[in-house]
Protein backbone atom coordinates (compact mmCIF):
# COMPACT_ATOMS: atom_id res chain seq x y z
CA UNK A 1 0.00 0.00 0.00
CA UNK A 2 1.20 3.78 -1.06
CA UNK A 3 1.02 6.51 1.25
CA UNK A 4 0.26 9.93 0.39
CA UNK A 5 1.56 12.63 2.07
CA UNK A 6 -0.87 14.18 3.26
CA UNK A 7 -1.58 11.08 4.92
CA UNK A 8 1.85 10.65 6.33
CA UNK A 9 1.43 14.05 8.04
CA UNK A 10 -1.33 13.38 9.48
CA UNK A 11 -0.17 10.20 10.87
CA UNK A 12 2.43 12.01 12.48
CA UNK A 13 0.17 15.17 13.53
CA UNK A 14 -2.43 12.38 15.57
CA UNK A 15 0.84 10.33 17.19
CA UNK A 16 2.28 13.89 18.02
CA UNK A 17 -0.88 15.43 19.62
CA UNK A 18 -0.99 12.91 22.30
CA UNK A 19 1.87 13.62 23.45
CA UNK A 20 2.10 17.12 22.71
CA UNK A 21 -1.23 18.56 23.84
CA UNK A 22 -0.26 18.77 27.51
CA UNK A 23 2.92 20.20 26.68
CA UNK A 24 1.74 22.54 24.25
CA UNK A 25 -0.88 23.90 26.91
CA UNK A 26 1.36 23.96 30.18
CA UNK A 27 4.82 24.14 29.28
CA UNK A 28 5.53 27.49 27.86
CA UNK A 29 9.16 27.62 28.77
CA UNK A 30 10.35 24.72 26.57
CA UNK A 31 13.00 26.07 24.47
CA UNK A 32 12.61 27.51 21.15
CA UNK A 33 15.24 26.63 18.31
CA UNK A 34 17.02 28.73 16.15
CA UNK A 35 19.33 27.40 12.84
CA UNK A 36 22.17 29.59 11.72
CA UNK A 37 24.10 28.36 8.64
CA UNK A 38 26.63 30.38 7.33
CA UNK A 39 27.45 29.41 3.33
CA UNK A 40 31.33 27.69 2.47
CA UNK A 41 31.85 28.26 6.14
CA UNK A 42 34.78 26.10 6.80
CA UNK A 43 36.20 25.31 10.16
CA UNK A 44 39.23 26.98 9.87
CA UNK A 45 37.78 30.32 9.15
CA UNK A 46 36.39 30.81 12.83
CA UNK A 47 39.01 32.52 14.41
CA UNK A 48 39.29 35.03 16.91
CA UNK A 49 40.24 37.89 14.43
CA UNK A 50 38.17 36.59 11.35
CA UNK A 51 34.95 35.81 13.15
CA UNK A 52 34.86 37.06 16.81
CA UNK A 53 31.47 36.30 17.35
CA UNK A 54 31.11 33.08 16.35
CA UNK A 55 34.85 32.14 18.17
CA UNK A 56 33.31 33.20 21.29
CA UNK A 57 30.25 31.28 21.07
CA UNK A 58 32.40 28.18 20.28
CA UNK A 59 34.09 28.54 23.13
CA UNK A 60 31.48 27.50 25.49
CA UNK A 61 28.95 25.18 23.46
CA UNK A 62 28.84 21.54 22.55
CA UNK A 63 30.92 21.73 19.48
CA UNK A 64 30.78 18.39 17.01
CA UNK A 65 34.46 18.22 15.38
CA UNK A 66 33.59 15.60 12.91
CA UNK A 67 30.63 17.59 11.13
CA UNK A 68 30.04 16.35 7.40
CA UNK A 69 28.40 18.05 4.66
CA UNK A 70 26.02 15.95 2.48
CA UNK A 71 27.56 14.40 -0.56
CA UNK A 72 27.21 15.98 -3.63
CA UNK A 73 28.57 19.07 -1.17
CA UNK A 74 26.16 21.76 -2.58
CA UNK A 75 23.65 24.32 -1.36
CA UNK A 76 20.86 23.07 -2.28
CA UNK A 77 21.22 19.54 -1.67
CA UNK A 78 22.51 20.39 2.17
CA UNK A 79 19.14 22.08 2.51
CA UNK A 80 17.17 19.61 1.12
CA UNK A 81 18.98 17.10 3.41
CA UNK A 82 19.19 18.62 6.60
CA UNK A 83 15.05 20.21 6.16
CA UNK A 84 14.24 16.38 5.45
CA UNK A 85 16.67 14.62 7.54
CA UNK A 86 16.80 12.13 5.01
CA UNK A 87 20.06 12.01 1.98
CA UNK A 88 19.48 12.65 -1.69
CA UNK A 89 18.67 9.17 -2.39
CA UNK A 90 15.31 9.22 -0.01
CA UNK A 91 14.31 12.75 -0.70
CA UNK A 92 15.24 12.92 -4.35
CA UNK A 93 16.91 16.79 -4.82
CA UNK A 94 20.16 15.32 -6.63
CA UNK A 95 22.46 18.46 -7.17
CA UNK A 96 22.76 22.24 -7.84
CA UNK A 97 21.17 21.43 -11.29
CA UNK A 98 18.55 18.41 -11.93
CA UNK A 99 17.37 16.80 -14.70
CA UNK A 100 13.58 16.54 -14.63
CA UNK A 101 12.54 15.80 -18.70
CA UNK A 102 9.01 16.68 -18.11
CA UNK A 103 10.42 20.29 -17.51
CA UNK A 104 12.91 20.43 -19.66
CA UNK A 105 14.35 17.55 -21.95
CA UNK A 106 17.84 18.99 -22.87
CA UNK A 107 19.07 20.33 -19.99
CA UNK A 108 19.30 20.40 -16.40
CA UNK A 109 17.33 23.25 -13.90
CA UNK A 110 19.12 25.27 -11.55
CA UNK A 111 17.76 24.65 -7.99
CA UNK A 112 18.84 28.35 -7.09
CA UNK A 113 15.57 29.69 -9.18
CA UNK A 114 12.29 28.97 -6.75
CA UNK A 115 10.10 29.39 -9.85
CA UNK A 116 12.20 26.07 -11.34
CA UNK A 117 11.34 24.43 -8.35
CA UNK A 118 7.79 25.16 -8.36
CA UNK A 119 7.59 23.87 -11.54
CA UNK A 120 9.41 20.36 -10.88
CA UNK A 121 6.65 20.33 -8.07
CA UNK A 122 3.97 20.85 -10.80
CA UNK A 123 5.51 18.33 -13.14
CA UNK A 124 5.84 15.89 -9.85
CA UNK A 125 2.27 16.67 -8.57
CA UNK A 126 3.58 17.61 -5.49
CA UNK A 127 6.32 15.46 -5.15
CA UNK A 128 9.57 18.48 -5.45
CA UNK A 129 11.07 16.49 -2.32
CA UNK A 130 9.85 12.46 -1.43
CA UNK A 131 9.85 13.23 2.41
CA UNK A 132 8.39 15.20 4.65
CA UNK A 133 10.40 18.41 5.82
CA UNK A 134 10.33 19.89 9.43
CA UNK A 135 8.59 22.60 8.32
CA UNK A 136 5.66 20.00 7.24
CA UNK A 137 5.96 17.91 10.88
CA UNK A 138 6.33 21.32 12.58
CA UNK A 139 2.73 22.32 10.89
CA UNK A 140 1.19 18.87 11.99
CA UNK A 141 1.84 19.32 15.28
CA UNK A 142 0.63 22.77 15.41
CA UNK A 143 3.76 24.73 15.16
CA UNK A 144 5.58 26.69 12.24
CA UNK A 145 9.06 26.82 11.16
CA UNK A 146 9.96 30.53 9.86
CA UNK A 147 13.17 30.71 7.34
CA UNK A 148 15.17 34.03 6.69
CA UNK A 149 17.69 34.02 4.02
CA UNK A 150 20.30 36.30 2.16
CA UNK A 151 20.74 33.91 -0.53
CA UNK A 152 19.12 31.95 -3.35
CA UNK A 153 15.46 31.93 -3.78
CA UNK A 154 15.91 28.28 -4.28
CA UNK A 155 17.59 27.77 -0.83
CA UNK A 156 15.55 29.47 0.87
CA UNK A 157 12.58 27.52 -0.59
CA UNK A 158 13.88 24.51 -0.04
CA UNK A 159 14.25 24.78 3.56
CA UNK A 160 10.77 24.76 3.94
CA UNK A 161 9.10 24.17 0.22
CA UNK A 162 5.07 23.68 1.32
CA UNK A 163 5.62 26.74 3.73
CA UNK A 164 3.14 25.40 5.92
CA UNK A 165 1.81 28.02 8.11
CA UNK A 166 5.29 29.39 8.66
CA UNK A 167 6.71 31.77 6.07
CA UNK A 168 10.06 32.37 4.35
CA UNK A 169 11.90 35.83 4.05
CA UNK A 170 14.16 36.27 1.44
CA UNK A 171 15.38 39.42 -0.52
CA UNK A 172 13.91 38.42 -3.91
CA UNK A 173 10.77 36.05 -2.27
CA UNK A 174 8.45 36.37 0.36
CA UNK A 175 5.90 33.51 0.92
CA UNK A 176 3.09 33.58 1.49
CA UNK A 177 2.83 36.34 -0.91
CA UNK A 178 0.26 38.49 0.96
CA UNK A 179 2.87 38.40 3.59
CA UNK A 180 5.10 40.71 1.38
CA UNK A 181 3.41 44.10 2.12
CA UNK A 182 3.94 43.98 5.73
CA UNK A 183 7.53 43.04 5.44
CA UNK A 184 8.15 45.90 3.15
CA UNK A 185 6.44 48.60 5.37
CA UNK A 186 8.07 46.99 9.10
CA UNK A 187 11.96 46.49 7.20
CA UNK A 188 11.50 48.48 3.92
CA UNK A 189 12.38 47.29 0.36
CA UNK A 190 15.05 44.69 0.18
CA UNK A 191 18.38 45.29 -1.00
CA UNK A 192 19.26 44.35 -4.39
CA UNK A 193 21.63 41.41 -4.78
CA UNK A 194 25.25 43.16 -5.33
CA UNK A 195 28.96 41.74 -5.42
CA UNK A 196 29.18 42.63 -2.12
CA UNK A 197 25.55 41.78 -0.40
CA UNK A 198 25.94 43.18 3.11
CA UNK A 199 23.04 44.96 2.84
CA UNK A 200 21.32 41.74 2.86
CA UNK A 201 22.74 39.82 5.55
CA UNK A 202 21.62 43.14 7.39
CA UNK A 203 18.27 43.16 5.74
CA UNK A 204 17.60 39.28 6.97
CA UNK A 205 18.68 39.76 10.39
CA UNK A 206 16.64 42.67 10.45
CA UNK A 207 13.69 40.82 9.79
CA UNK A 208 14.74 37.89 12.25
CA UNK A 209 14.75 40.49 15.33
CA UNK A 210 11.46 41.82 14.22
CA UNK A 211 9.32 38.19 13.21
CA UNK A 212 11.47 35.48 14.03
CA UNK A 213 12.77 36.00 18.26
CA UNK A 214 9.74 37.13 20.03
CA UNK A 215 7.84 35.42 22.39
CA UNK A 216 4.80 34.58 19.99
CA UNK A 217 7.37 34.04 17.09
CA UNK A 218 7.65 30.05 15.25
CA UNK A 219 9.09 27.42 17.54
CA UNK A 220 11.56 27.40 14.95
CA UNK A 221 13.57 29.67 13.27
CA UNK A 222 16.33 29.28 10.61
CA UNK A 223 19.01 31.77 9.11
CA UNK A 224 20.72 31.15 6.22
CA UNK A 225 23.85 33.79 5.05
CA UNK A 226 25.06 33.37 1.44
CA UNK A 227 29.06 34.93 2.39
CA UNK A 228 31.43 33.45 2.54
CA UNK A 229 30.39 31.36 -0.27
CA UNK A 230 29.30 34.31 -2.47
CA UNK A 231 32.62 36.13 -2.11
CA UNK A 232 35.11 33.00 -1.92
CA UNK A 233 33.42 31.81 -5.83
CA UNK A 234 33.84 35.22 -7.14
CA UNK A 235 37.18 36.50 -5.37
CA UNK A 236 38.99 33.26 -4.00
CA UNK A 237 39.56 31.72 -0.51
CA UNK A 238 41.30 34.30 1.75
CA UNK A 239 40.76 37.38 -0.69
CA UNK A 240 40.25 40.66 1.09
CA UNK A 241 36.45 40.44 0.12
CA UNK A 242 35.82 36.97 1.23
CA UNK A 243 37.71 37.78 4.61
CA UNK A 244 35.65 41.23 5.04
CA UNK A 245 32.50 39.00 4.07
CA UNK A 246 33.49 36.73 7.02
CA UNK A 247 33.59 39.58 9.23
CA UNK A 248 29.99 40.97 8.05
CA UNK A 249 28.20 38.14 8.39
CA UNK A 250 29.91 37.72 11.98
CA UNK A 251 28.84 40.42 12.86
CA UNK A 252 25.20 39.87 11.74
CA UNK A 253 25.03 36.60 14.36
CA UNK A 254 26.77 38.92 17.23
CA UNK A 255 23.65 41.35 16.65
CA UNK A 256 21.63 38.01 17.14
CA UNK A 257 23.15 37.49 20.17
CA UNK A 258 23.14 40.67 21.67
CA UNK A 259 19.31 40.92 21.04
CA UNK A 260 18.69 37.67 23.13
CA UNK A 261 20.77 39.11 25.67
CA UNK A 262 19.57 42.22 26.03
CA UNK A 263 16.14 40.94 25.68
CA UNK A 264 16.94 38.38 28.85
CA UNK A 265 16.50 35.89 25.83
CA UNK A 266 19.42 33.83 25.25
CA UNK A 267 18.32 30.56 27.43
CA UNK A 268 15.32 30.19 25.93
CA UNK A 269 16.88 29.50 22.60
CA UNK A 270 18.40 26.55 21.21
CA UNK A 271 20.99 28.11 18.77
CA UNK A 272 22.58 25.19 16.49
CA UNK A 273 25.03 26.55 13.96
CA UNK A 274 26.09 24.45 10.83
CA UNK A 275 27.33 25.39 7.27
CA UNK A 276 26.19 23.38 3.76
CA UNK A 277 29.51 22.97 2.46
CA UNK A 278 33.51 24.04 2.40
CA UNK A 279 35.46 25.05 0.08
CA UNK A 280 38.67 24.36 -2.04
CA UNK A 281 39.87 26.53 -4.72
CA UNK A 282 39.39 25.70 -8.36
CA UNK A 283 42.20 25.68 -11.14
CA UNK A 284 40.28 23.42 -13.57
CA UNK A 285 39.62 24.42 -17.41
CA UNK A 286 37.68 21.04 -18.57
CA UNK A 287 34.04 21.45 -19.01
CA UNK A 288 31.91 17.88 -18.59
CA UNK A 289 29.32 18.20 -21.14
CA UNK A 290 32.33 20.14 -23.24
CA UNK A 291 34.59 17.33 -22.97
CA UNK A 292 31.81 14.34 -23.97
CA UNK A 293 31.45 16.74 -26.86
CA UNK A 294 34.63 16.65 -27.80
CA UNK A 295 35.13 13.03 -27.60
CA UNK A 296 32.18 12.55 -29.73
CA UNK A 297 30.34 11.47 -27.09
CA UNK A 298 27.38 13.43 -26.47
CA UNK A 299 25.96 15.17 -30.13
CA UNK A 300 25.88 18.77 -29.11
CA UNK A 301 24.93 21.24 -25.84
CA UNK A 302 21.38 21.21 -27.27
CA UNK A 303 20.83 17.41 -27.73
CA UNK A 304 19.25 14.20 -25.48
CA UNK A 305 21.15 11.84 -25.91
CA UNK A 306 23.52 12.88 -23.16
CA UNK A 307 22.03 15.20 -20.61
CA UNK A 308 24.65 16.75 -17.83
CA UNK A 309 22.94 18.01 -14.66
CA UNK A 310 26.82 19.27 -12.98
CA UNK A 311 28.30 16.04 -12.63
CA UNK A 312 25.26 13.66 -13.29
CA UNK A 313 25.41 12.39 -16.72
CA UNK A 314 21.83 11.03 -17.88
CA UNK A 315 22.11 9.31 -20.86
CA UNK A 316 19.16 8.23 -23.07
CA UNK A 317 17.64 4.78 -22.70
CA UNK A 318 20.06 3.69 -20.47
CA UNK A 319 21.89 2.78 -23.23
CA UNK A 320 24.44 0.40 -21.08
CA UNK A 321 27.56 0.35 -24.20
CA UNK A 322 27.11 3.97 -24.31
CA UNK A 323 27.37 4.33 -20.33
CA UNK A 324 30.54 2.15 -20.35
CA UNK A 325 32.19 4.17 -23.05
CA UNK A 326 31.78 7.69 -20.82
CA UNK A 327 33.07 6.02 -17.73
CA UNK A 328 35.67 4.22 -19.95
CA UNK A 329 36.82 7.37 -21.15
CA UNK A 330 36.83 9.84 -17.85
CA UNK A 331 38.82 7.13 -16.13
CA UNK A 332 41.33 8.21 -18.25
CA UNK A 333 41.46 11.92 -17.51
CA UNK A 334 43.26 13.59 -14.76
CA UNK A 335 40.87 15.88 -14.17
CA UNK A 336 38.16 13.51 -13.24
CA UNK A 337 38.01 12.02 -10.14
CA UNK A 338 35.87 9.39 -8.41
CA UNK A 339 33.12 8.10 -11.10
CA UNK A 340 29.91 6.50 -9.36
CA UNK A 341 27.05 4.22 -11.29
CA UNK A 342 24.21 1.76 -10.40
CA UNK A 343 25.77 -1.14 -8.66
CA UNK A 344 24.88 -4.71 -9.89
CA UNK A 345 22.44 -5.36 -7.24
CA UNK A 346 21.55 -3.30 -3.52
CA UNK A 347 23.89 -3.76 -1.10
CA UNK A 348 26.86 -3.69 -3.07
CA UNK A 349 29.33 -0.69 -2.54
CA UNK A 350 31.07 -0.95 -6.16
CA UNK A 351 29.28 0.27 -9.03
CA UNK A 352 28.10 -2.76 -11.67
CA UNK A 353 31.09 -0.80 -14.42
CA UNK A 354 34.73 -1.78 -13.01
CA UNK A 355 36.50 0.65 -11.49
CA UNK A 356 33.61 2.81 -10.02
CA UNK A 357 31.67 2.86 -7.12
CA UNK A 358 27.62 2.27 -6.37
CA UNK A 359 25.46 5.30 -6.26
CA UNK A 360 24.47 3.92 -2.65
CA UNK A 361 27.95 4.08 -1.46
CA UNK A 362 27.08 7.79 -1.40
CA UNK A 363 23.23 7.95 -0.30
CA UNK A 364 22.86 8.82 -3.62
CA UNK A 365 20.89 5.84 -4.91
CA UNK A 366 17.42 7.43 -6.12
CA UNK A 367 15.78 4.92 -8.86
CA UNK A 368 13.84 7.50 -10.51
CA UNK A 369 16.12 10.82 -10.21
CA UNK A 370 19.38 9.72 -10.20
CA UNK A 371 21.25 9.78 -13.52
CA UNK A 372 23.39 6.95 -15.22
CA UNK A 373 26.94 8.23 -13.94
CA UNK A 374 27.90 10.68 -11.47
CA UNK A 375 31.23 12.03 -11.55
CA UNK A 376 33.15 14.03 -9.77
CA UNK A 377 36.65 16.57 -10.20
CA UNK A 378 39.86 15.39 -9.07
CA UNK A 379 41.12 17.27 -6.03
CA UNK A 380 44.65 17.42 -3.85
CA UNK A 381 45.76 18.77 -0.82
CA UNK A 382 47.44 21.89 -2.61
CA UNK A 383 47.50 25.10 -0.91
CA UNK A 384 46.08 28.26 -2.57
CA UNK A 385 48.27 31.51 -2.20
CA UNK A 386 46.77 32.42 0.85
CA UNK A 387 48.00 29.46 2.73
CA UNK A 388 44.18 27.52 2.97
CA UNK A 389 44.71 23.95 1.59
CA UNK A 390 42.44 21.96 -0.44
CA UNK A 391 42.50 22.46 -4.19
CA UNK A 392 39.97 21.01 -7.10
CA UNK A 393 40.06 20.62 -10.90
CA UNK A 394 36.32 22.03 -11.17
CA UNK A 395 36.27 25.58 -12.74
CA UNK A 396 36.36 28.81 -11.63
CA UNK A 397 37.88 30.52 -8.84
CA UNK A 398 37.24 28.59 -6.00
CA UNK A 399 33.95 26.46 -5.18
CA UNK A 400 32.82 23.00 -3.90
CA UNK A 401 30.89 20.09 -5.03
CA UNK A 402 33.13 17.38 -4.70
CA UNK A 403 34.43 14.62 -2.38
CA UNK A 404 37.07 15.86 -0.83
CA UNK A 405 37.59 16.47 3.15
CA UNK A 406 37.78 20.01 2.50
CA UNK A 407 34.50 20.03 1.22
CA UNK A 408 32.48 17.49 3.34
CA UNK A 409 34.40 18.60 6.32
CA UNK A 410 32.01 21.34 7.84
CA UNK A 411 31.94 23.01 11.64
CA UNK A 412 28.56 22.19 14.28
CA UNK A 413 27.90 23.87 16.63
CA UNK A 414 25.48 24.02 19.40
CA UNK A 415 24.31 25.86 22.51
CA UNK A 416 21.22 26.49 24.66
CA UNK A 417 19.05 24.68 27.61
CA UNK A 418 18.94 21.00 25.41
CA UNK A 419 22.85 21.05 25.02
CA UNK A 420 25.95 20.51 26.95
CA UNK A 421 28.75 23.36 28.14
CA UNK A 422 32.31 23.72 27.20
CA UNK A 423 31.96 20.47 25.01
CA UNK A 424 33.95 18.94 22.28
CA UNK A 425 32.55 15.55 20.33
CA UNK A 426 34.46 12.93 17.86
CA UNK A 427 31.58 11.07 17.38
CA UNK A 428 30.54 11.81 13.53
CA UNK A 429 27.43 13.61 12.40
CA UNK A 430 26.15 15.04 9.48
CA UNK A 431 23.61 17.82 8.42
CA UNK A 432 20.87 15.03 8.13
CA UNK A 433 21.25 14.96 12.06
CA UNK A 434 20.07 18.38 13.18
CA UNK A 435 16.46 17.59 12.66
CA UNK A 436 15.84 14.33 13.84
CA UNK A 437 17.17 16.06 16.64
CA UNK A 438 15.65 18.68 17.46
CA UNK A 439 12.46 16.50 16.86
CA UNK A 440 13.91 14.50 20.05
CA UNK A 441 14.37 17.76 21.98
CA UNK A 442 10.56 17.96 20.91
CA UNK A 443 8.73 15.09 21.84
CA UNK A 444 7.82 14.22 18.17
CA UNK A 445 8.04 11.33 16.62
CA UNK A 446 10.38 11.14 13.57
CA UNK A 447 9.16 9.75 10.48
CA UNK A 448 10.42 6.67 9.27
CA UNK A 449 11.68 8.66 5.86
CA UNK A 450 14.35 10.32 8.06
CA UNK A 451 17.79 8.98 7.88
CA UNK A 452 19.66 10.62 10.25
CA UNK A 453 19.89 10.01 14.27
CA UNK A 454 19.94 11.58 17.26
CA UNK A 455 22.95 13.39 18.82
CA UNK A 456 22.23 12.50 21.79
CA UNK A 457 26.26 12.78 22.02
CA UNK A 458 25.70 16.41 22.50
CA UNK A 459 22.89 16.83 24.78
CA UNK A 460 22.47 17.87 27.86
CA UNK A 461 21.80 15.16 30.56
CA UNK A 462 22.93 12.26 28.30
CA UNK A 463 24.44 10.06 30.59
CA UNK A 464 24.77 7.49 27.79
CA UNK A 465 27.69 5.42 26.88
CA UNK A 466 29.25 6.87 23.52
CA UNK A 467 28.93 5.21 20.53
CA UNK A 468 31.20 3.37 18.84
CA UNK A 469 33.19 4.78 15.57
CA UNK A 470 34.86 2.27 13.18
CA UNK A 471 36.86 3.84 9.91
CA UNK A 472 35.74 1.47 6.58
CA UNK A 473 37.89 2.20 3.58
CA UNK A 474 36.45 0.45 0.29
CA UNK A 475 38.42 0.59 -2.64
CA UNK A 476 37.86 -0.03 -6.49
CA UNK A 477 40.37 0.27 -9.86
CA UNK A 478 40.27 -1.14 -13.39
CA UNK A 479 42.91 -1.21 -15.48
CA UNK A 480 42.88 0.05 -19.82
CA UNK A 481 45.01 1.63 -22.10
CA UNK A 482 48.13 2.18 -19.89
CA UNK A 483 46.41 3.42 -16.97
CA UNK A 484 45.46 1.68 -13.58
CA UNK A 485 42.72 4.11 -11.90
CA UNK A 486 42.24 3.77 -8.58
CA UNK A 487 39.73 4.84 -6.03
CA UNK A 488 39.24 4.15 -2.25
CA UNK A 489 36.56 5.96 -0.59
CA UNK A 490 36.40 6.52 3.80
CA UNK A 491 33.28 6.39 5.30
CA UNK A 492 32.77 6.44 9.31
CA UNK A 493 30.37 4.48 10.97
CA UNK A 494 28.04 5.02 13.90
CA UNK A 495 26.23 1.79 14.75
CA UNK A 496 24.21 1.70 11.33
CA UNK A 497 25.00 5.24 10.28
CA UNK A 498 27.47 6.03 7.29
CA UNK A 499 28.93 9.00 6.62
CA UNK A 500 31.25 9.61 3.64
CA UNK A 501 34.45 11.26 5.03
CA UNK A 502 36.09 11.58 1.55
CA UNK A 503 37.33 9.61 -1.54
CA UNK A 504 40.51 9.58 -3.08
CA UNK A 505 41.04 9.33 -6.63
CA UNK A 506 45.00 8.05 -8.17
CA UNK A 507 46.11 6.97 -11.80
CA UNK A 508 49.11 4.88 -11.87
CA UNK A 509 50.76 4.60 -15.30
CA UNK A 510 51.78 0.72 -16.60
Amino acid sequence: MRFTRKFLIAVIFMVACGNLQSQTNSNTDRPRTLLVFFDGLRPDYIMPELMPNLYAFKQTAAYGKKHHSVFPTVTRVNAASYATGSYPATHGLMANSVYFPAVNPVAGLSTGDAQNLKNIDNAEKGKLLLTPSIGEILAGAGEKMAVFSSGSTGQAFLQNHTVSGGFIINPDMILPAAFKEDVVAALGQPPAGQDDNSARHVWVTDALLHYGINKNGPLVCAIWYSDPDGAAHEHGIGSPEAIRSLKVVDEQFGRIIAFLDQQKTRDAYNIIISADHGFVTHVGKQGLASFLIAEHLKKDKASDDVVVADGAIYVKDHDQDMIKKIVAALQQEEWAGAIFTRGAKPGNMKGAIPGTFSFESIHWNNSRRAGDILVDVNWNDNKNDKGYPGTSFAGGVAGHGSISPYEIHIALMASGPSFKKHYESNIPTSNIDIVPTILHIYKLPQPATMEGRVMNELLAGNNRPLPKVSIQTITSETKKDGIIYKLSLQRSAVGNHYYVDFCKTVRVKY
